[in-house]
């Protein structure tokens, strides 16, 4: 019945058809077509073996339970529907008939959810339903069933959204009503003609499901599409580039990245698709975009994507557009920091996968995770802290919401050349009694740019974030007051720690994994807070609204700034700077056109602060 797991049998019926669209996939015709040699398959079993541990696989038990699930969450959106119609003067008869439906999309939808993985729901409706009835009526039926804990309503988000845990498995349902008096079992929803008069929170509740069913109608083969998109996902994660909050990539975007490989390579196996994923994408000319298909010729009045009418669609720097009208880019939060950091995962991941092929390693190393807490000699934690759990949940998702912010802040400053977020929240190492704490970090590189009499006489350049994190954490409570979601004991605070001192924070277990990190990423400075600690937190600050950095200020009002050669900028920050490379093999979509307008490469100036 779901869609998940149906796809299974939709493969055998369409393998004939599979071999005479192989070079008609995507944008352009596949790089090769090669059939996969015995060694090839070996060593996608091989991978099979490896991903085990990890738990990226479900038991025939726990798939049927899932399926259980929604087979009742489906009866109880067709019963309130047919409850609330009839209590709006419908006949019985005719309320029978107005249907209603739960569809999956997501990591669920594409067939590679992980163990425990939550499962990302769509509730469509007839036109007489309302959105206020969702998170009204169908939100008080829900509370109603013993199955369900941990019901929450989150009606003013970009995407409204109703999270539950059903039975141990959570579940995050959208809703959408269309113009429609009834809702067939039988819709598909790939109909470009179902979004006509549709409000936009419905188009974009919508679009998940219509991206999910268009990325597995463009793989040619399924299969190899899903095994080769588990493995990326769990390198990504393991990695720490997998967070689209933060300004990695979520699960669609890599779930693209890993469909336009197979388009380009249609009869490789996994472990050969896995290969040609980091050798495509570590030469990808960005911000050329990635694109599965042209996009669509529909013009329903919604806004979609596109740098030859949109201006600021010129500056994105890592574009991957959703396949399924309107065409977006889901990668909107990639700044030059994550996009350099994910550049460099990729080029990791190829020198490995070549090892693993000319069997030299095993598929282990390319899922041990990097020594993010060796990498740097700098980093700023954030701690986000309140009262109760059910606080620090919405408290953690509204800081986390605006780290991204802060990392744009700091890749302004001039001697910053690259902050680095790790995606995971971390618990204290000793927990206040009465109190819930996250912690996130920040790793920072600093560029060596001043051959000054300070840096000839051993002299560490002072830095002062006091003015970045300030205008951070005064962003965090303005909007936390501005939603209501600010109370009594939420307090948000940023200190600066040395890498020596990381023990405080920390276990000792993260601290001793030893792993080659990249030369050039350790840069000296001082970073100058306000007091000793190297701390800002909201209430122990005094006003600094009026101080801003030079670096903020007109070049006319600060006449010791100076641009740096570029000889030297590429000679201090070799492995930073952003450069595209390769060949492009998306060549349909160009944006040569405007790169005049895009700015990669870092601006990298001198400056002093005055106090």
């Amino acid at each position: 019945m779901w869609p998940a797991q149906s796809n299974n049998n939709s493969n055998a019926n369409s393998a004939s058809n599979e071999k005479n669209n192989l070079r008609t996939l995507g944008m352009t015709s596949a790089i090769s077509v090669a059939e996969p040699k015995p060694m090839d398959i070996s060593r996608t079993n091989e991978l099979k073996e490896a991903l085990k541990p990890y738990n990226v696989f479900e038991s025939e038990e726990e798939l049927n339970h899932r399926m259980e699930i929604l087979s009742k969450l489906n009866a109880l959106v067709k019963q309130w529907i047919r409850d609330t119609s009839i209590a709006r003067n419908m006949p019985p008869n005719v309320a029978e008939q107005v249907g209603g439906k739960i569809y999956t999309f997501g990591s669920y939808r594409l067939g590679v959810h992980h163990k425990g993985a939550d499962i990302d729901a769509l509730c469509v409706v007839p036109r007489h339903i309302y959105r206020s009835d969702y998170f009204t009526s169908f939100f008080e039926l829900l509370k109603m069933q013993e199955e369900v804990t941990d019901l929450r309503a989150v009606e003013e988000a970009f995407v409204p959204v109703i999270k539950m845990n059903f039975d141990g498995i959570e579940i995050d349902m959208l809703f959408a009503k269309l113009t429609l008096k009834e809702i067939p079992d039988s819709m598909d929803l790939r109909d470009d003609m179902l979004l006509k008069n549709l409000d936009q929170k419905c188009v974009r509740s919508l679009n998940g499901c219509r991206v999910t069913d268009e990325i597995l109608r463009l793989v040619p083969n399924i299969e190899n599409f899903r095994l080769a998109l588990r493995a990326i996902k769990l390198w990504a994660k393991r990695h720490g580039i997998y967070s689209n909050v933060l300004g990695y990539l979520g699960g669609v975007s890599w779930a693209m990245l890993v469909a336009r490989t197979c388009q380009l390579y249609p009869n490789a196996v996994a472990a050969t698709l896995i290969e040609k994923f980091f050798l495509v994408f570590s030469q990808w000319k960005w911000p050329q975009p990635v694109l599965l298909k042209q996009p669509d010729n529909v013009n329903l009045g919604y806004p979609v994507w596109d740098p030859r009418v949109n201006v600021s669609d010129r500056y994105h720097l890592m574009p991957i557009i959703t396949p399924a009208y309107p065409q977006q880019n889901s990668t909107f939060n990639v700044s030059v920091s994550t996009r350099t950091i994910m550049q460099e995962a990729f080029e990791n991941g190829l020198a490995i996968t070549e090892e693993i092929i000319m069997g030299k390693a095993t598929w282990d190393k390319l899922f041990e995770p990097p020594n993010f807490f060796g990498k740097y000699k700098h980093y700023i934690v954030l701690l986000a802290k309140s009262l109760s759990a059910e606080d620090q949940l919405e408290w953690c998702g509204l800081v986390e919401s605006k780290i991204r912010h802060l990392i744009g802040m700091l890749e302004r400053n001039p001697h910053i050349t690259l902050a680095h977020v790790n995606p995971e929240a971390f618990p204290p190492l000793n927990p206040e009694s009465g109190k819930h704490c996250s912690m996130w970090f920040i790793g920072l590189a600093f560029s060596k740019c001043e051959k000054s009499e300070k840096s000839e006489k051993g002299e560490n350049i002072n830095v002062d974030l006091t003015y970045d994190i300030k205008s951070f954490v005064d962003t965090v409570e303005r909007q936390a007051e501005q939603i209501n979601m600010f109370k009594e004991g939420m307090w948000i605070e940023a200190k600066h720690v040395k890498r020596k001192d990381l023990h405080t924070y920390v276990s000792p277990s993260l601290l001793k994994k030893e792993r080659k990190v990249s030369s050039g990423m350790h840069r000296n400075g001082n970073i100058a807070g306000n007091g000793n600690s190297g701390s800002v937190s909201p209430r122990s600050q005094g006003d600094t609204s009026g101080r801003k950095r030079l670096s903020d200020q007109t070049l006319d009002a600060c006449g010791k700034k100076r641009r740096i050669n570029e000889a030297e900028e590429q000679t201090e920050n070799t492995t930073l700077v952003v450069q595209s490379c390769g060949e492009d093999s998306n060549s349909g979509f160009s944006m040569d056109e405007y790169k005049p307008n895009l700015s990669t490469n870092k601006d990298v100036r001198y400056c002093t602060y005055n106090e």
